[in-house]
C-alpha cells in the first residue's frame, strides 16, 4: 500500500550493503532485452533482497513468523513490503523518499492548512468541525478557528447527501486547487455565519507546537497559581524548511513557562502520532522531576538476534527545566506511538493526570532504512542531501516498556477521566478537557461529562448516514517511535 502520513520520524539509515539478485531473471532473456531494461530490473531485484533479506531478515522483530514471499522484476515494492508484514502487524510501513524528506521539514504539499473531524463516536454529532489550524496556513490566515463548523465548501453543501458530494468534498481537501480561491461557509463558535473565500497554499511549511499559553484566576476562577497550557503535534527534531530546529518548539515553550514560573503543566498530545526519539527524550528531559534524574523511563527489547541491542533510557533533567510539579496529559484516539511512550516513561516517575480518551495502542518502534543504500549514496545522506532517496521503510524492531517494565497496551493507554473531543470550543479554559484539567487542579475531582448532541446527520435509504472523514489516526500506518541506532 502506497501512503503518506503526517506524523514521520527520525533521518537515519542501515549501513548494509544491497547485493544484485540476477538469479531471478530468466539468463535465456538476458539476450532479448536492452542493457537499460536488464539493469533495471536487477536494481529491482536487489531493492526487493535487500528488503527482505537484510532488513526483514535481520532486524524485524517478527522475522521468525514471517512469510517466504517470492518476488520478480515486477513485483511492487509496496506491495512486497506489505506481504512480508505479520499478521498482528499494524504498525510497520514505508514511504517514498522524497515525500519523507519534505514531512521531516515539516512541509505540506497542496494544503489548507487545516485538520477536521466529525463527533460522531462520542457524540453522535455527524457535522464537520475544524478540530485545528496550522499557523500561518490558509484557513489560519482567512480567521478560521477551531471549533466552526463547515457549512459550504467549495460549492458542495454540509451534512453530505450523496457519494459523489462526500467525494467531491475529499478531494476538496486532499487535493485542493492551488491557484484559484473556493467559497467557505462556516458557523463560528458563537453560532454565527462567516464566509470565506480561501485559496490553499501550494506549500505550507509547519512546526510541531501548535500552541502554548498559561491560564490565571482571570481565566479560571479559583487559580491560586498559573498553569501552562502546551499543544504538541508532532515529535520531530530536524531543521524545518527555513533551517531552524524543531527542538526549538520543546525548548523554547520550556524557557516561556519558566519564566512564568509555571509548575502545573497541561500537556495536550490528542492529535500527536509520535515521531523522533531525540524529541520525545527532550521532552522528558524537561517534563520529569529532579527526582526522576537518571531512573529509568523506557526499556527497549529487541528480536533474539538483536538481544545485544536491548537497552534502558534514562531521564537527564534538564539543566533549565522549570521543574514541574503536576502534569495533566489530555489524550485522544491519535495519541500514538511517541506520545504514549512519553506518558507511560513518566507515570512512576512523576505527578501525572491523565484526561481524554483512550490513545492510539502503539506499543513499539522503527528503525528507519533508506534506500538506495550503498556507500556513495550514505555518503550523500550524511552530507544532507537526499535527492536520490527513493525509498524509506520503517519495519517494527523494538518494544517499549517504561522503567517499571508495563508496556502499553495494543489497545491503547485509558485516562484517568475519559472524555469526548471537544470540538466545539477553541483551545482554551471553555475547550472541555482543558476545563477538566483546570477543574481538577482548583478542586481535587473531576467534573460531569458534557450533555451529548442528538443526531444531525442526513440520512438515505440506501447506505444510512453519511459519514465523511478519515481523520490520519484512522490509516492503518499511522504513528511511529522511531530510534537512532548507533549500530547501523
Amino acid at each position: 500500500m502506497k501512503c503518506f502520513l503526517k506524523t514521520l520520524a527520525v533521518l537515519t539509515f542501515a549501513a548494509i550493503a544491497a547485493t544484485s539478485c540476477g538469479e531471478k531473471i530468466n539468463p535465456e532473456e538476458e539476450d532479448r532485452i536492452s542493457e537499460v531494461e536488464l539493469q533495471r530490473r536487477k536494481a529491482v531485484e536487489a531493492s526487493l533482497k535487500y528488503l527482505k533479506d537484510d532488513i526483514f531478515g535481520e532486524y524485524y522483530y517478527w522475522y521468525r513468523e514471517m512469510r517466504d514471499v517470492p518476488y520478480t522484476y515486477q513485483t511492487d515494492i509496496y506491495d512486497f513490503f506489505d506481504d512480508l508484514l505479520v499478521k498482528q502487524d499494524r504498525w510497520s510501513w514505508m514511504m517514498d523518499g522524497q515525500d519523507y524528506v519534505a514531512d521531516e521539514a515539516g512541509i505540506v504539499y497542496g494544503t489548507y492548512g487545516v485538520s477536521l473531524d466529525q463527533p460522531y463516536v462520542e457524540n453522535d454529532d455527524y457535522n464537520v468541525y475544524v478540530r485545528y489550524v496550522y499557523p500561518g496556513g490558509p484557513f489560519d490566515n482567512a480567521g478560521v478557528k477551531r471549533g466552526w463548523m463547515i457549512k459550504k465548501a467549495g460549492g458542495i453543501f454540509l451534512p453530505l447527501i450523496s457519494e459523489s458530494s462526500a467525494a467531491a468534498f475529499n478531494r476538496l481537501f486532499n487535493e485542493p486547487p492551488t491557484n484559484e480561491p473556493r467559497d467557505f461557509t462556516f458557523i463560528d463558535t458563537d453560532g454565527n455565519t462567516v464566509e470565506r473565500s480561501i485559496t490553499a497554499s501550494v506549500s505550507l511549511t509547519t512546526r510541531p507546537c501548535l500552541k502554548k499559553t498559561i491560564f490565571t484566576v482571570e481565566d479560571y476562577p479559583g487559580l491560586t497559581e498559573p498553569v501552562g497550557y502546551y499543544n504538541y503535534l508532532s515529535f520531530k527534531a530536524d531543521d524545518d524548511s527555513n533551517g531552524k530546529s524543531m527542538l526549538d518548539d520543546i525548548s523554547e515553550p520550556m524557557a516561556y513557562f519558566k519564566e512564568h514560573n509555571v509548575k502545573t503543566l497541561i500537556v495536550d498530545l490528542r492529535y500527536n502520532g509520535g515521531g523522533d526519539s531525540r524529541a520525545s527524550d527532550l521532552l522528558v528531559s524537561y517534563l520529569a522531576p529532579l527526582s526522576a534524574d537518571g531512573e529509568v523511563y523506557v526499556r527497549r527489547t529487541h528480536n533474539d538476534k538483536l538481544s545485544k541491542e536491548d537497552s534502558e533510557q534514562t531521564v537527564e533533567c534538564a539543566e533549565d527545566s522549570p521543574l514541574f510539579e503536576s502534569l495533566y496529559f489530555i489524550t485522544g484516539r491519535g495519541s500514538a506511538s511517541a506520545s504514549e511512550m512519553t506518558l507511560n516513561g513518566l507515570k512512576p516517575l512523576a505527578n501525572v493526570h491523565h484526561v481524554g480518551q483512550v490513545t492510539y495502542g502503539k506499543p513499539n518502534g522503527m528503525y528507519v532504512f533508506y534506500y538506495p543504500n550503498d556507500s556513495r549514496s550514505r555518503n550523500e545522506y550524511s552530507k544532507g542531501n537526499f535527492k536520490n532517496l527513493k525509498y524509506v521503510f520503517l519495519p517494527i524492531c523494538f518494544y517499549n516498556a517504561n522503567g517499571e517494565g508495563t508496556l502499553i497496551p495494543d489497545t491503547g493507554i485509558v485516562p484517568d477521566n475519559e472524555r469526548p473531543d471537544d470540538l466545539k470550543h477553541d483551545f482554551g479554559a471553555e475547550e472541555d478537557n482543558i476545563a477538566a484539567c483546570l477543574y481538577h487542579i482548583v478542586n481535587g475531582t473531576y467534573p460531569d461529562l458534557p450533555p451529548t448532541k442528538s443526531r444531525s446527520a442526513v440520512k438515505d435509504d440506501q447506505s444510512g448516514i453519511k459519514l465523511l472523514l478519515k481523520p490520519e489516526e484512522k490509516d492503518p500506518y499511522y504513528g511511529s517511535y522511531i530510534v537512532k541506532p548507533d549500530f547501523l
